[in-house]
């Protein structure tokens, strides 16, 4: 609303045609406009939401076949590798996992065939968290490969997002080495996108830079470094006990910490360039609309 009495001397001054109006504030439009701005006070009303779930809070029937196929059918596969080729096979193991990461992926497309754009896109993503780890290989554990993960399981749904990162695993580790830890980082790695995704479905994750940031780093810290550090036992031929674990646990930590601050740096600097990078191509071309 505008000032009345402000409004008023403006009137009487331009109607009369006065050359020197006493004191008539020309600018009260712009300080009405101020005042019917409502003020933030809380911390997340300054965060812009860079996408919102189409269908929120519904899970398709896919996605909870898909928490069967990677919740026990993968781990099964990397405890059949321990116990019957003694972890010697892990090229093996790790090629099975990538092969069934790719199942519910090809599970969205429902009856159409996948564009060769839509592959394309998320092979780029996989592309740019291998690119980022070995551009930051100097630095070690400051990788921004679970940054990217997360995007893609936000941006295309839990499926895509489990399979950048068990892909994005086994390819970089052709230059950081293969070994009997790959088909344990694909799958810690998968289950970061793969839960990014369920959880921005569900409207529990938000595509702000706070929540990002936060999910990151507590995926980061306790899935990937909660999987990685038994794995770690497992392959040193370590008894599994109490003790052990919470030795390797504690060991593990700086580590750990280190690859979540990453993830979180690299989400606050990448998530907003490259959410609405993508939203746009998927809107534009029609990319894996849910």
């Amino acid at each position: 609303m505008l000032r009345e009495d402000k409004l008023d001397t403006f009137l009487d001054a331009f109607l009369e045609g006065r050359e020197n109006p006493p004191k008539v504030d020309l600018d009260f439009w712009e300080e009405a406009e101020k005042i019917r701005q409502p003020e933030k006070e809380r911390f997340w009303d300054y965060q812009e939401i860079l996408t919102a779930p189409k269908g929120k809070g519904k899970l398709p029937p896919r996605t909870i076949a898909s928490v069967f196929l990677i919740l026990i059918l993968i781990p099964v596969i990397i405890f059949g590798g321990i116990r019957y080729w003694d972890d010697r096979k892990y090229l093996k193991v790790s090629l099975a996992i990538a092969f069934l990461s790719t199942v519910p992926f090809f599970m969205v497309f429902e009856g159409r065939k996948p564009q060769t754009k839509e592959l394309l896109t998320i092979s780029v993503l996989a592309a740019i968290a291998v690119a980022g780890r070995a551009a930051f290989f100097m630095v070690p554990s400051f990788k921004p490969v679970a940054a990217v993960v997360i995007i893609s399981g936000v941006c295309f749904g839990a499926e895509a997002g489990f399979m950048v990162g068990a892909v994005s695993m086994l390819a970089s580790n052709m230059l950081f080495g293969q070994g009997p830890w790959t088909p344990w980082q694909m799958f810690a790695m998968g289950i970061i996108g793969f839960l990014a995704g369920i959880l921005f479905q569900k409207g529990w994750l938000k595509a702000r830079k706070g929540s990002l940031c936060i999910y990151g780093f507590l995926a980061t810290l306790f899935i990937y470094g909660g999987i990685m550090n038994p794995a770690s036992l497992v392959m040193m031929s370590y008894a599994i006990t109490k003790k052990n674990l919470l030795a390797i646990y504690i060991s593990g930590l700086p580590v750990d910490f280190v690859h979540a601050s990453a993830t979180v740096t690299f989400l606050f600097l990448a998530a907003r360039p490259m959410i609405e990078k993508l939203e746009r191509i998927k809107i534009k071309y029609g990319m894996i609309q849910e």
